[in-house]
């Protein structure tokens, strides 16, 4: 090819470079897909407060029957439990405590209860237990006191459409403040019925669930 050739050729070239390197023209044949997901997640922050509220308010009734049936329905079988000494209790220790009826008291009241909703399947739940004369029999039968304040926090999460206790940790409560009206639920379907205050009940597991329990705060 001659010079003369091969210079009428690069316009041709050129062009073809061109026409190769624009973007594509949008295909209009295909459907055009909208997210259907974005919708924000609807949670029944009521129901969950009044749910959880009542298993909070059922525990001074489940330690005074000792209904085991009761926490192994409520606690997950993988709860973590952090007694007012610092240990690390769990399900197995709450059922035997509970079973044993080593716990006892006086009166045991549960107080400025509240729930914080996380989402629809998890939420936790903070407040304090009033105890008076307390006692917690140890497996040598000797007792330790176990009256006064503590202060707990509770994580729950539903689990196949069930609430779950699946973490808790309480403290002694060295300066009790005044307490606060705690709101009563009046129906759910996560725990039997119970009142606030029990005034024959036992300890509850907020306070003391094991003899390795520290004595009197």
């Amino acid at each position: 090819m001659n010079r003369k050739a091969f210079l009428s050729v690069i316009p041709l070239v050129l062009l073809v470079f061109l026409v190769s390197c624009q973007p594509a023209a949008p295909d209009t044949n295909r459907p055009v897909v909208t997210n259907t997901n974005s919708a924000p997640e609807t949670v029944d922050t009521a129901a969950i407060e009044t749910a959880l509220l009542r298993i909070e308010n059922d525990w001074p009734r489940v330690i005074r029957e000792k209904d085991v049936e009761a926490v192994r329905r409520v606690e997950a079988d993988d709860i973590v439990m952090v007694y007012p000494d610092g240990n690390i209790g769990d399900k197995t220790q709450d059922i035997k405590d509970i079973e044993s009826g080593a716990l006892t008291a006086e009166s045991i009241e549960m107080v400025d209860l509240k729930v914080h909703v996380l989402d629809k399947d998890a939420a936790f739940v903070t407040g304090r237990s009033i105890v008076k004369k307390g006692k917690f029999k140890m497996p040598d039968g000797k007792s330790i006191d176990i009256s006064g304040q503590y202060r707990f926090i509770d994580s729950f999460a539903r689990r196949n459409g069930e609430w779950k206790l699946v973490a808790g940790a309480s403290v002694p409560v060295r300066q009790p403040p005044p307490a606060s009206p705690t709101p009563t639920p009046t129906s759910s379907p996560a725990a039997s019925p119970a009142a606030k205050t029990s005034p024959a009940a036992t300890a509850s597991p907020r306070v003391s669930p094991s003899p390795r329990a520290s004595a009197t705060p």
